[in-house]
Formats: C-alpha cells, structure tokens, sequence
C-alpha cells in the first residue's frame, strides 16, 4: 500500500475537521460575544491593546520550551535505564521522578522561587521537573515491554547494541513514548496557568486578574483560551502519534 494511502487511513476527515471545527466555534462564539459586551473601564484595561495575545504567546513560548526540554531529558534518561549497566539505577530515578509529581505543581512552583527568583524561567524549569515522570516511565516501560526475542534475534544477525536499539527497540516502543509526550505537553499547558503567581506570565494573568478584580468576562477568556490551547495541543500530538506509529503495529491498534 502507498505511503499516501496509509497516512489517510490512519488520519480520516473527521480525525482532521471535528475538533479544529468546534474550537473554531467556539473562539468565534467568544469573539461575538466580546464584540457585543458592555465591558466597563476595568475590564477594558485588562484586556487593552495586544495583552491577550502577548499573555497567549508567552503560555505557548513556556509549554514549548518546556516540553523540548522533557524530550531531551527524559527520553535518553529511559533508555539509558533501560541498558544493563544502569539498569539498577532505574527505582531511584523513578522515585525523584515521582517527588516531582507528588509535590502540588504550584507548591513546587513556590518552592523553586525560594531557590531560583521569580520570572518565567523558574515557571519552566518547574514544568519540567512536573512534566518528567509521563514521558520517563513511559519510555522505559516501552522499552521493558518488547519481546526479548526480537532483540535477541535482532543481535544474531550481526546488529550492534546501537543498531538494536535505534532500528528494533525504539520504532517498537514508540506508541507508548508518544502517549507519555501527550501526557506531558497536556500537563505543561495546565501548569503554565499558575505561573502567573511566580511572575512567569501566560494566560494565568487573565484569570488571576479576573478572579482578583471580580471581571468574569476576563476570567472567562482566559480560562477559554487555555482550554482551547489544551485541546489544540492534544489534537496536534495525537496527529504526531498517528503519524509516527510504526506501520507494523497497525494492526494491534
């Protein structure tokens, strides 16, 4: 079957339209209904000029520069668990993985300003230490998953550890390293909310100034937006996911 052919029977119309179609909608809903509204001067104040999209590019700007920083952390760190000389190790890097997640994100979030300072950096570096744990267990769980037979047989005709892995273990463990990414960008999205309360910015700014100054149509748009940017994020990682799938689990899944 052609490439082309493959790519629109894993990704249909519908997996492509729905969702994009209903936050359209509902960014169109929101927009009308800002046009019309009798806003008074303080709402008009804290949404004036370009504030809204400056707040939006900066939560966009810390779940993507977070997120990198998940990848390349915690993707060479499961496989490096994963291989026998450091495979001992994997309960203690599971159990500090852990006490990133066990600790509330924002008294983590807290506790780093009294290490660090205020600002957006310390609100990434706490998104990266909160979004961790998914893409690590998952990867070392994929990796643990794969029938020992086929690197077994991989080796036997002559592949090296690198040729395994990269050509064997990683394709076969994919799925489930997507699935832990997923996790983390949805999770980045969400914490970046409560950067506001360490200066870091983002659409958390929206609904702390709307919860502090009692403007629902300021709260409102900011809790809108960051729903939206949740789910477009989610979308857009499950097309990765579909895309990346290794055609050989197709039908397993």
């Amino acid at each position: 079957m052609p490439a082309g052919e493959r790519l629109r029977d894993r990704i249909t119309w519908q997996k492509l339209t729905v969702l994009p179609g209903v936050l359209a909608l509902v960014m169109l809903g929101t927009w009308l209904w800002f046009r019309d509204a009798q806003l008074d001067t303080i709402t008009r104040n804290a949404l004036a000029g370009d504030i809204v999209l400056l707040r939006l590019r900066d939560h966009v700007e810390m779940t993507a520069i977070s997120t990198f920083f998940v990848l390349i952390i915690a993707i060479p760190l499961g496989i490096a668990l994963t291989r026998p000389l450091l495979r001992r190790a994997t309960p203690v890097a599971m159990a500090f993985a852990n006490l990133g997640q066990a600790v509330p994100s924002l008294g983590l979030l807290v506790l780093l300003v009294f290490w660090l300072n205020i600002g957006q950096s310390t609100a990434v570096i706490g998104m990266v230490v909160y979004a961790v744990l998914p893409v690590l267990a998952n990867t070392i769980t994929g990796l643990r998953n794969i029938d020992p037979g086929l690197t077994e047989a991989a080796k036997g005709i002559g592949m090296s550890p690198i040729g395994v892995l990269t050509k064997v273990e990683l394709p076969l463990a994919v799925p489930l390293i997507l699935a832990g990414v997923r996790n983390a960008l949805v999770l980045n999205v969400g914490t970046a909310t409560l950067a506001t309360f360490i200066g870091g910015g983002g659409l958390g700014d929206l609904i702390a100034s709307g919860i502090t100054t009692q403007r629902m149509p300021v709260l409102m748009l900011g809790s809108i937006l960051t729903v939206a940017l949740a789910l477009l994020v989610d979308w857009l990682a499950s097309l990765v996911e579909l895309v990346l799938r290794p055609r050989g689990l197709e039908g397993s899944s």
